[in-house]
């Protein structure tokens, strides 16, 4: 997968893995681990899958309404990768927290979903359900900080709230944002990530 890393200067700081929303790059959320950690590595990547010529992480049928089957399948490609790139940049695999926002947060929360051992933990900026019905994997020692949007017309506040529970039913040490805004990506809620990450982290 097309990315970015770049070597922390405290090797003991998790891996900071940034994935973008819908027709973003792996540019687009650098400045994010600056704020979050500048001491930490980070490794950035570019989803696989085009919807009219924008990245993203897997493709969908409708807005809001995920192609599963493609999910599952970048899920583990994902997964994948980040074994290899641990290995190739010699970072710790255990040692990963994902930062996503939209797609990027989707992706991410399906990695959750579907691997026990792939994130120790993930900060998702208005993600949705990736999906319903199934198990979830023991998420005991996973930390999970979610931004929501109170009026956010793509992610309502229910699938956040959704989200919240299933991960917690899961083992996962949760905790939700709330912002009165939309969709967007906000400096106050990345402060309030960056702060959640210095307690847990």
């Amino acid at each position: 997968m097309r990315h970015i890393f770049k070597q922390g200067t405290n090797k003991s700081k998790p891996t900071l893995l940034l994935l973008h929303g819908t027709g973003g790059t792996e540019q687009d959320l650098l400045p994010l681990a600056e704020l979050i950690d500048p001491e930490a590595s980070v490794l950035s990547v570019r989803g696989n899958v085009l919807e009219n010529g924008m990245p993203r992480f897997f493709r969908r049928l409708a807005e809001g309404v995920f192609d599963e089957e493609d999910l599952i399948f970048r899920t583990k490609e994902l997964h994948t990768f980040l074994d290899e790139a641990a290995e190739e940049h010699g970072f710790d695999r255990s040692n990963i927290v994902a930062v996503g926002y939209s797609n990027g947060a989707n992706i991410a929360a399906s990695l959750l979903f579907h691997y026990a051992d792939s994130l120790k933990g993930a900060s998702l900026h208005h993600p949705m359900v990736p999906r319903r019905g199934i198990e979830l994997p023991d998420l005991a020692g996973v930390s999970v900080f979610i931004a929501a949007g109170k009026n956010d017309p793509l992610c309502t506040a229910q699938e956040s709230s959704d989200l919240q529970a299933l991960l917690t039913d899961a083992g996962a040490s949760t905790e939700v944002h709330w912002e009165m805004n939309g969709h967007s990506l906000t400096w106050t809620e990345v402060e309030a990530a960056a702060e959640w990450y210095r307690k847990k982290f």
